[in-house]
């Protein structure tokens, strides 16, 4: 038994790619190519 959908609509891309995106402002100073160790210690000295 399938269930039946509605196709997906243009506004249903754009709220799906802003709840995958979200914000992501402080990551900003970040090299792009940063690894785990980057983003952590970045992470980390907020909560200094």
């Amino acid at each position: 038994m399938t269930a039946h959908t509605e196709p997906p609509t243009a506004d249903d891309a754009s709220d799906e790619s802003k709840s995958s995106e979200g914000d992501a402002s402080h990551l900003d100073d970040l090299e792009d190519g940063a690894g785990c160790t980057e983003i952590w210690e970045k992470l980390s000295e907020g909560r200094e």
